[in-house]
């Protein structure tokens, strides 16, 4: 397998910058990860605090035990901005990923 197919693959699939990694190229390998894990941070944090909100109302009996109504509580949770702005951290994770794929295989086929 070519090293430039290798590269992609590793971005594609394991982690935004080890296509990179694999090329020797450690600097932009830590820039793409960085760049990638900062809003994947941001998204998880604000998943597991919507969580943590639900499972507090859970103890305090405001919200049943049920599937149904735990479902319910986390839909009306993400309205409005909070959609949109998940929508765009999402967007450029995409873009970060896609943009780490294209350039280790540029990178990868220019080494050989």
């Amino acid at each position: 397998m070519k090293k430039s197919v290798k590269a992609a693959l590793l971005s594609a699939l394991v982690y935004p910058g080890m296509g990179h990694f694999f090329l020797k190229k450690y600097a932009v390998c830590a820039i793409f990860s960085c760049t990638f894990s900062v809003p994947l941070y941001f998204i998880i944090s604000g998943i597991i605090t919507k969580a943590e909100h639900v499972v507090e109302q859970i103890k305090n009996g405001e919200i049943p035990l049920d599937i149904a109504a735990i479902s319910e509580s986390l839909s009306r949770s993400i309205v409005g901005v909070d959609v949109q702005e998940l929508n765009i951290k999402m967007y450029v994770l995409v873009v970060i990923w896609l943009i780490a794929i294209i350039d280790s295989y540029r990178l990868g086929h220019a080494k050989t």
